[in-house]
């Protein structure tokens, strides 16, 4: 239980149609029901787990190996909660899309093998994720000083969640909660209530903080991480003190600056109206 890998969705697009998929040991896992709804135009996800049910029974009472391929994985609903969905490997998928007649089976086939590639190769050099990643943010409008940021702050949160694996926490509501207190701890509000103050709903909190808030994001997290490494607290309530007085160092900080330059460091803006090369409002 200690080495849990807490699933991160993640949405790949095949002709506009959105495929969530999600690392599983060590390679992308992807949403059996969307996509059948990507090869036989399903008009919603109700319809297209219809079509998948009637398909997998059909398999089972054939005698078919397909199923057996599938695992229930945690995915993101678009009311942003996460369910167990089936789910199937590049594999898997290949084998599921040989029952389904689509005349989009053959284009889906070599998109499928491309996307499973990509974390193929990112396995083999880690850089390669880091490449696409600055990519993909240039290609948002952010500049780039703010990608470097954002780049450092995701192996600064991979490399304390990675420690939170080693003393003891193990359910995704456990990771939720200890991330809750390094927020409030640095920041005085937690996730949520940062996403309401920016206006978001969906989207990701840190791609729509400013320098300053991404830097003391990282604070909180980097400190908790050394202070974890140091003290090697056992279990969820341990490493839920931890993480409050490694938000606390964080907090601290900005409270120090804002003393200093009269500012608010939290933020109201987001780039949800404009590129992050734009100046946002404070």
């Amino acid at each position: 239980m200690g080495n849990k890998i807490i699933p991160v969705t993640k949405v790949a697009v095949f002709r506009s149609q959105k495929i969530r998929k999600t690392i599983h040991n060590n390679e992308w896992w992807f949403s059996v029901v969307d996509v059948v709804q990507a090869l036989t135009d399903q008009p919603n996800d109700y319809t297209a787990r219809k079509y998948w049910n009637k398909l997998a029974q059909r398999l089972r009472e054939e005698g078919g190996e397909v199923v057996t391929f599938c695992h229930r994985l945690k995915l993101e609903a678009p009311d942003g909660k996460k369910y167990e969905t089936d789910c199937a490997n590049t594999e898997g998928i290949f084998r599921i899309i040989q029952s389904i007649p689509s005349p989009k089976a053959e284009p889906f086939k070599r998109w499928l093998a491309r996307v499973g590639y990509e974390r193929v190769q990112e396995i083999d050099d880690p850089e390669l994720a880091t490449k696409r990643t600055r990519a993909l943010y240039k290609a948002k409008g952010y500049s780039d000083d703010w990608i470097e940021k954002r780049v450092r702050g995701i192996a600064i949160r991979e490399e304390l969640t990675d420690e939170w694996k080693k003393h003891g926490v193990e359910r995704d509501k456990e990771y939720e909660i200890l991330t809750a207190e390094i927020s409030k701890a640095a920041f005085g509000l937690t996730p949520n209530q940062y996403k309401k103050l920016k206006g978001l709903k969906r989207q990701n909190l840190r791609d729509h903080m400013t320098d300053l808030e991404l830097i003391f994001s990282m604070l909180g997290e980097a400190s908790t991480t050394q202070i974890t490494k140091v003290e090697h607290p056992s279990g969820f309530e341990e490493n839920r003190e931890v993480s409050r007085r490694g938000g606390n160092v964080a907090g601290v900080a900005r409270k120090k600056l804002e003393q200093e330059t009269g500012k608010k460091v939290v933020n109201r803006g987001n780039y949800l109206q404009k590129p992050q090369n734009k100046k946002i409002a404070s």
